[in-house]
């Protein structure tokens, strides 16, 4: 797993805070195709950039922009999933699957919980998906897995419904997490890790 992976696609600009570190916003200004969550492209707007697609459900969505930028609003007004999810959905019916998504921290923790926590689910869905902070990467993860690192690098592995068995290139030994903050702070030996488990799980790993 390489950190600016050259095969994506598409990019998700969620509605946290704006990426301000060179890792998501290099990824976020090379993106061949942005989708913005409809409080997301205000920021990017202000920022100077013109979506490719805005959607949501249309609550957070600056009322000049919504009519600015009409052509390109995707208004999905169902409220059982949020618009990072709705973002993903109209992507996977695009045939877009390398999806990036930016902005998906800060402002609010339970937002940023449960936008962390819904890549496991757009994994189930065939999304080759990653979501990319100011200071690392979550990589969602199932079964065995091998990612490419650097010497020193910090990682935190968090087991979703995960047996995590056993692990290459770790300072710290691993066991089978009950728990999220178990496989935390741990630090990368080598130029890979390679994990051993039944199930999924997610990876952070620190830029």
């Amino acid at each position: 797993m390489k950190i600016t992976d050259t095969t994506i696609e598409a990019v998700i600009l969620a509605n946290g805070d704006y990426p301000t570190t060179p890792v998501p916003l290099k990824i976020l200004s090379t993106a061949p195709f942005v989708v913005c969550c409809d409080g997301g492209a205000n920021s990017y707007i202000e920022q100077g950039h013109t979506p490719d697609v805005i959607i949501g459900d249309g609550d957070s969505l600056r009322p000049e922009y919504a009519r600015k930028f009409a052509q390109i609003v995707t208004k999905v007004s169902e409220q059982e999933s949020n618009d990072q999810t709705k973002a993903i959905n109209y992507l996977l019916a695009q045939g877009k699957r390398n999806i990036a998504i930016v902005g998906a921290t800060g402002k609010r923790e339970d937002h940023t919980i449960g936008n962390i926590s819904l890549l496991i689910e757009y994994a189930r869905k065939g999304a080759h998906v990653r979501t990319y902070t100011d200071y690392g990467v979550f990589v969602p993860c199932n079964g065995n897995t091998t990612l490419q690192t650097k010497v020193g690098q910090q990682i935190s592995i968090f087991s979703i419904c995960a047996k995590i068995e056993r692990a290459e290139g770790l300072l710290y030994p691993i066991y089978n997490f009950t728990n999220w903050w178990q496989g935390t702070l741990n630090e990368c030996t080598g130029t890979s890790v390679k994990i051993e488990a039944q199930g999924e799980y997610l990876v952070f790993l620190n830029y």
